[in-house]
């Protein structure tokens, strides 16, 4: 079943002589706003850098593909993105 959403704007009830409008003119938004916040956050004070110094490395080298900064950097913005 299709929906028809073709509302520029809603007009609600005045409230104290006050126009109340919904519009959906946002410009540029992003549902993944806590994303953009966290790498923001992350180049400004080395957030996954220091975090990952938190580790023991305890792999051998020679075999290692993907540095625990990596795999910390994954697994924090898997778990803010939900």
């Amino acid at each position: 079943m299709h929906t028809q959403c073709n509302a520029e704007q809603l007009e609600f009830s005045c409230v104290e002589r006050r126009r109340v409008v919904a519009a959906f003119e946002g410009g540029r938004v992003s549902s993944d706003a806590g994303a953009l916040l966290l790498k923001r956050t992350d180049e400004a004070i080395r957030l996954m850098d220091r975090l990952a110094e938190c580790f023991v490395d305890h792999r051998d080298p020679g075999t290692v593909e993907h540095s625990v900064r990596t795999l910390v950097a994954q697994r924090v913005f898997a778990i803010a993105l939900g």
